[in-house]
């Protein structure tokens, strides 16, 4: 297979899903933290509520994150966790988007 070629195959296995770098950047935040609420994750990617909102339930339609809704201290508090899929399939995502950059490497 000539490099042309592995480069289509390998954008081929590329999750559509986290084709907008803040949803790569909503998944990197969870993947690596238990619950995280709302407002850390809109101020940690600098987003709007609105597009932050979208973006959640993108993912969350999609089953790769959970919501948990509560009050803290008589106030509304809304967090968010990757799902055990949604782990799984961020890790595929990765794995093959280091595949794509070792071909381009060579």
């Amino acid at each position: 297979m000539n490099k042309v070629e592995a480069l289509k195959t390998s954008v081929a296995a590329l999750d559509k899903l986290y084709g907008h770098r803040m949803r790569l950047g909503l998944m990197g935040i969870l993947s690596v933290n238990d619950w995280v609420d709302f407002v850390t994750l809109r101020d940690a990617l600098k987003l709007t509520d609105g597009s932050l909102a979208g973006h959640i339930k993108a993912l969350t339609k999609a089953g790769q994150i959970e919501v948990e809704k509560r009050f803290v201290d008589d106030k509304p508090r809304t967090s968010y966790r990757a799902t055990p899929e949604g782990r799984e399939a961020f890790d595929r995502h990765l794995t093959e988007l280091e595949d794509f950059l070792r071909i381009m490497d060579n």
